[in-house]
């Protein structure tokens, strides 16, 4: 081996070192590796940032930003407030919310995917009885299994497509991963939904996401029968349905400004109307975007949609010193004053029976804000309050749901057809989705996970440094010497499982990174198409079940499923069996050797 090989098999070595160690954040390892390789001279100076510009980046960051604006459109609702229903029987439960999941993974990022489907999963199970640990882990496993069938569902897919460009002369296109991806995650759904999450150990009565908040997250609030909503002339009773299946309790009516007696389920609904509710703020939210609600009266409205920069949700507590204790949100002038509308209120034990905004405040209670974006702080400033810790909450821009798919799906299709590049595709979606006001530009940077970027760009260099010294060659010459004398569908299975082992314990994105040109190399040497390789390594580097530190995913549900580290394995370790199984015959048939 040269110098330049042992120093940057040493780096590799420590980062993956590192990495199972996990007491430093996997970005500050790897672009700490970086500038090391950059001073002992093993990585170019001019080269050292190439790999923030890199399209494999670019993209990942992209999709996130394209995912949360399919959230805030609506989108994403409009799928789960169809299919999902606490009622089923668990493994029709899985079956379905896994096909969901595995088909919003494939066009959005697999993390992001997980993450909206997650409270709806956890919400499903709290009204089913049932320890959320069930369900969890398969819908983590189906996220990832859908992220393999197109090009922009998971970082590896990303990185190997880039890295064939470079070193084959053009990248795979959208839909290239769609045969053996798609058969993939199919049989492996169908595993996780039937078999599979039998095997999972008991998870006892944990609950969803640790969130501290959960205590105080019931809110008494009002939405408005907006002029022409087909609710007019329906009676109360009827929306019960739309509101259980919302997880959101109608508790009254409120007509011309005053409350009626009673639960009015008999009353025939009109213009103007506000219904009085018990709900969380995000399945309030959920529940106004199902039904075509107002937040607030016409007026109040109005002065709404006047906002050019957006609206946000914000909780605050009420101090004893507040301005508005003892007040209403109507006294104060907080709607003429400020654009701001008083959501709910949340005050433990007692129910409010008069309207909202004519609620007198008392310390201690709970706010739900709807502010202008750009004035929210001066509010709670104004208004004496203290904010609560930021939970992510955001207002649905329900109206645009159709814009928003549309407009990603025809990118999508451009890309897929040739017609314009993927990563200009994505920056044309987001680019339309700020002039159409479906994201706000505050929050255009807010929902990139920065760490993935700074690892990605940091990892990006040091797989070209380790490629230009020849230390890929070396690896793959032993892997192939370890195979001497099989057959190349023998040593594609060989760097299938070595790739999927690396993925288990390490980041999926360094792995696939590292494995790439290994399988590159490994197919020159036997003569071979590299693409069957390059699938392998892409499936393989996807496919990390074992752990809970392999993929995101999985880190992602293991507070909220209450499971152990060595939970994984159970349900894991066959269904890596079935997707080297599947997935390896139908790599041979799409691509050949």
């Amino acid at each position: 081996m040269t110098t330049d090989q042992i120093i940057l098999f040493t780096l590799f070595g420590a980062v993956f070192a590192f990495l199972l160690w996990g007491r430093l954040r996997y970005d500050i390892v790897a672009f700490s590796a970086l500038l090391i390789g950059v001073i002992l001279g093993v990585v170019p100076s001019d080269e050292a940032f190439s790999g923030f510009g890199h399209p494999a980046t670019l993209v990942v960051a992209l999709v996130l930003v394209v995912s949360a604006g399919l959230v805030r459109s609506g989108a994403v609702f409009l799928i789960t407030r169809t299919l999902v229903d606490s009622t089923r029987t668990l493994g029709t439960h899985i079956a379905i919310m896994g096909g969901i999941g595995g088909v919003l993974s494939a066009f959005m990022n697999n993390v992001a995917a997980l993450a909206l489907l997650m409270p709806v999963d956890i919400q499903t199970a709290r009204k089913a009885g049932r320890a959320p640990g069930l369900s969890l882990m398969p819908l983590s496993f189906c996220t990832i299994l859908g992220g393999m069938i197109t090009l922009i569902g998971t970082p590896p897919n990303i990185i190997i497509a880039t890295i064939r460009e470079d070193q084959l002369g053009e990248p795979f296109a959208m839909f290239d991963f769609a045969p053996v991806g798609g058969v993939t995650a199919l049989v492996g759904l169908l595993f996780v939904a039937f078999v599979g999450w039998r095997l999972i150990p008991s998870t006892g009565d944990a609950v969803a996401g640790g969130d501290p908040l959960d205590e105080i997250a019931e809110y008494i609030a009002e939405l408005t029968v907006p002029e022409g909503s087909p609710l007019v002339g329906q009676r109360l009773q009827d929306l019960y349905v739309a509101a259980e299946r919302n997880d959101v309790a109608i508790l009254g009516l409120v007509r011309d400004g005053k409350r009626r007696f009673g639960t009015q389920r008999n009353t025939t609904l009109e213009e103007g109307d506000a219904l009085v509710l018990e709900a969380r703020p995000d399945a309030l939210d959920e529940f106004r975007a199902a039904l075509s609600l107002d937040f607030a009266d016409s007026t109040r409205q109005a002065h709404l949609h006047a906002e050019t920069e957006g609206l946000t949700l914000v909780e605050v507590v009420v101090p004893e010193v507040a301005r508005i204790v003892g007040k209403t949100a109507q006294s104060v002038g907080l709607a003429w004053r400020h654009r701001t509308v008083l959501m709910g209120i949340s005050r433990r034990g007692v129910r409010i029976t008069k309207q909202v905004r004519k609620t007198d405040i008392h310390p201690g209670d709970i706010l739900l804000l709807l502010a202008p974006r750009d004035s929210a702080g001066d509010v709670v400033e104004w208004l004496g309050c203290l904010p609560l810790a930021h939970r992510g909450l955001a207002v649905t821009e329900y109206q645009k749901v159709w814009l928003g798919i549309g407009i990603f799906a025809a990118a999508v299709a451009a890309a897929a057809l040739g017609l314009i590049y993927l990563p200009i595709a994505l920056g044309l979606v987001v680019v339309a989705y700020v002039l159409v006001r479906i994201l706000p530009l505050q929050d255009l940077y807010t929902h990139i996970e920065w760490p993935v970027v700074v690892l990605l760009g940091s990892m990006i260099p040091l797989g070209a440094a380790l490629d230009a010294s020849g230390g890929t060659e070396l690896i793959a010459g032993a892997l192939v010497g370890l195979s001497d004398g099989w057959p190349p569908w023998a040593v594609l299975t060989v760097l299938m499982v070595v790739t999927m082992s690396l993925s288990d314990v390490l980041n999926n994105t360094a792995t696939a990174i590292v494995a790439a040109p290994v399988g590159i190399e490994m197919a020159e040497r036997l003569g071979v198409n590299p693409d069957p390789f390059l699938m392998a390594v892409a499936v393989a580097a996807s496919c990390a079940f074992l752990t809970p530190i392999g993929h995101k995913n999985n880190t992602l549900i293991l507070g909220p499923g209450g499971y152990g580290f060595g939970d994984y394995w159970r349900m894991g370790l066959p269904l890596e069996i079935i997707v080297v199984a599947v997935s390896i015959p139908m790599i041979l048939i799409v691509w050949p050797l």
